[in-house]
């Protein structure tokens, strides 16, 4: 026996595999996440300017500072998911416990790992140029976050998952 297809079957097929394909763009916890991190990222290059009285566009790729673009993103994930799904979820959750560790290393193991490079980086410039050492290209110090950098992120990330929701 032939199965026979209906044009509702075939628009409902349709429908089906074009919402499929468009996952990205309804995916607001996604589009939060990312979204969050951009304009964190972008923040970085006044807040930079603030401080230092100098543009850095190299602030748009670089770890650390103000705010911090970890927390940004997994709070707005974490916030878009608990919007959009309530807070009793499983998703909800592992966005949450995702969101604690990020921010706890960003603004604990991170920086401290940054101000012993920042120490190490000051032992060899102090040691005589005849030293093996004292050519090594200097360690990166800007790695973690303050916590102020840290809350400042996870707010921002708090407010684009909540104007992400209200525009969609």
């Amino acid at each position: 026996m032939e199965e026979v297809m209906t044009v509702g079957d075939a628009s409902a097929r349709f429908r089906s595999i074009s919402s499929t394909s468009s996952i990205i763009p309804s995916n607001v916890p996604l589009l939060s996440a990312f979204f969050a991190f951009a304009l964190a990222q972008f923040l970085k290059l006044f807040t930079t300017w603030y401080k230092e009285k100098r543009w850095d566009s190299r602030r748009l790729v670089a770890s650390g500072g103000m705010p911090s673009s970890h927390s940004a993103t997994v709070t707005a994930l974490a916030a878009a998911i608990g919007l959009q799904e309530g807070l009793g979820g499983s998703a909800f959750a592992i966005a949450l416990v995702l969101a604690c560790v990020v921010m706890y290393d960003a603004s604990g193991v991170r920086l401290h790992a940054g101000h012993q490079a920042e120490l190490l980086n000051q032992i060899v410039c102090e040691l005589p140029p005849e030293h093996p050492v004292s050519s090594v290209r200097p360690l990166r110090d800007s790695l973690g976050h303050t916590p102020l950098q840290v809350l400042a992120g996870s707010i921002l990330g708090c407010i684009v998952a909540f104007l992400m929701r209200t525009s969609s």
